[in-house]
């Protein structure tokens, strides 16, 4: 067994290369895993400098110069970040307590619906399938409202985590985007000076991810803003709170579509009841999801990320478990990285002409 094993990582790690690149990816997912929560503003401004860095560049290739480039983008952002906090979270804030004071009225309707099923389909559905389902919704109301208690109990403590996060970040993005070079050239120094094939992944990684995360941002942004103004102009109330969970939706491929319309119907039915008017909302709804499907992602993100959906569901429900809300939206640029990371990983006769050049390479100066 011990054979087997050591037979085995001198076929996959025998070139240098590779160590230095596998020791990189364990290290940090252990730091992500163990130390996230503790380093959530770092990574949070890491991941808003490198969203940012394209604008700049875009700025730089009309010679612009770097440091105006920057104070022009972090003012936008910095002014986009100060209106979503005081104008349109507490917006969707208040939307949402609306609609969580209605839940109990909307499931009485909803229980009215239910208790008409077994009159009018009494061969598929029976009164007594009707009380199980009505017993298990309210266990699940009575468990929701004490979820929300337990939530506001503690909302004064990550409040003031809150408030230190919204400090910290705007900061951090501002000396990331201003010291990029330095910042880089620190984290390079403690990297050997010779890795091809860290650098070959960075690459494949970077041009994967950067075009992926952005694509994605604007995509969110697209969608949120045409499902607010259909909402809008169809009356449908919550119309802010349904078209930033639309929105958000597209996070998840597939599966946030489907998950998202059900508030969207639901909210509809319990509006307007069975009327033209909610048929026009769903299809309104539909039409959104078909486009953004079929226009919207394709003109963003081309060729850019090549995965099978079965890979993209996986990697969803892989990383979603490890990190949560994080892990969901970053599945897709992590299931990239692993791409790359199996693309350019040498094959076992790879690393033996890797090693065979590098011992010919060396003999004439161990001659001299």
């Amino acid at each position: 067994m011990i054979a087997y094993l050591k037979d085995w990582f001198d076929r996959h790690f025998s070139d240098p290369q590779v160590v230095i690149l596998a020791l990189l990816l364990i290290l940090g997912s252990l730091v992500i895993i163990f130390a996230g929560k503790l380093l959530a503003p770092l990574i949070a401004s890491v991941i808003i400098a490198y969203l940012l860095e394209g604008a700049v560049r875009k700025l730089q290739s009309w010679r612009v110069p770097r440091l105006p480039a920057v104070l022009l983008v972090f003012t936008i952002f910095l002014s986009l970040f100060i209106t979503a906090i005081f104008l349109l979270v507490p917006l969707l804030v208040q939307q949402l307590t609306q609609l969580f004071h209605e839940v109990p009225a909307m499931i009485s309707k909803g229980q009215e619906l239910l208790l008409q099923l077994p009159e009018r389909y009494p061969q598929l559905v029976s009164e007594e399938q009707i009380r199980e389902v009505m017993a298990m919704i309210r266990t699940e109301s009575a468990a929701m409202g004490q979820r929300v208690v337990m939530l506001s109990l503690t909302s004064a403590v990550h409040l003031v985590t809150f408030l230190v996060y919204l400090i910290l970040v705007p900061l951090l993005v501002f000396f990331m985007l201003k010291d990029k070079e330095a910042i880089i050239g620190w984290v390079l120094s403690f990297l050997p000076r010779h890795r091809p094939l860290v650098n070959l992944v960075w690459e494949d990684v970077n041009a994967g991810i950067g075009s992926y995360v952005r694509g994605k941002f604007v995509e969110i942004l697209i969608v949120w803003v045409v499902s607010y103004i259909t909402f809008s102009l169809l009356g449908l109330q919550y119309a802010m709170l349904l078209s930033f969970l639309v929105g958000i939706s597209v996070i998840i491929p597939y599966i946030g579509a489907a998950v998202v319309t059900i508030p969207v119907v639901a909210v509809a039915y319990f509006q307007f009841g069975i009327v033209p008017q909610f048929w026009y909302v769903l299809i309104a709804y539909l039409v959104i999801q078909f486009l953004d499907g079929n226009v919207l992602v394709p003109l963003l993100f081309s060729e850019v990320v090549n995965l099978h959906p079965v890979a993209i569901i996986a990697a969803v429900i892989v990383f979603g478990g490890l990190w949560g809300i994080w892990g969901v939206f970053f599945a897709i640029p992590l299931a990239t990285l692993v791409a790359a990371v199996i693309k350019a990983w040498p094959s076992p006769s790879e690393q033996r002409d890797l090693a065979a050049n590098k011992t010919d390479d060396e003999t004439p100066a161990e001659q001299a």
